[in-house]
């Protein structure tokens, strides 16, 4: 998992896989608040965007997700939100699979969850080993905007 600022992306390329920094660099170079909430492709269904206008919820109204093929890189517009990492151990109940989605829920995080306090512009990348819980409510539940940039496994392997 990788955690930090669009503001801190100009030297991507000598930090992040190359997949990862194009992702950064397109969130750091796009007027994020006038795009249109859906999806947009940077790279086919390599590296494509989603734009996502959601309210954030209580902790017990959210569930833990992980995907198998593609990397997320969030970065919250605007509003604030908390989710929740965890290293996946494999021993949490897999609750609902939505294959066709690359996305899976687990009843739990286990007791190792942690929280990131998102903030605009903030941005959280999560590996397949990285259980993540979005949308949390940082207080008082809030509109937020974000985005997902979701990654393809294969493209880490790919050189820019």
């Amino acid at each position: 998992m990788y955690f930090g600022h669009i503001d801190s992306v100009a030297d991507a390329d000598k930090v992040y896989p190359a997949a990862i920094a194009k992702a950064l660099r397109y969130l750091a170079t796009t007027d994020l608040a006038a795009l249109a909430p859906g999806k947009y492709s940077i790279q086919g269904d390599d590296i494509y965007v989603q734009v996502i206008d959601t309210p954030t919820r209580d902790l017990s109204e959210t569930r833990p997700e992980f995907h198998h093929e593609y990397i997320d890189v969030h970065c919250l517009v605007h509003g604030k939100e908390r989710i929740g990492f965890a290293t996946d151990t494999h021993d949490h109940k897999v609750v609902e699979s939505l294959p066709e989605r690359d996305l899976y829920f687990y009843d739990s995080a286990g007791p190792h969850e942690n929280f990131l306090t998102m903030t605009p512009g903030s941005f959280a990348v999560f590996f397949p080993w990285d259980v993540h819980r979005p949308a949390v409510a940082d207080g008082e539940p809030m509109a937020i905007r974000k985005i997902v940039i979701k990654v393809a496994m294969r493209a880490l392997e790919q050189r820019s």
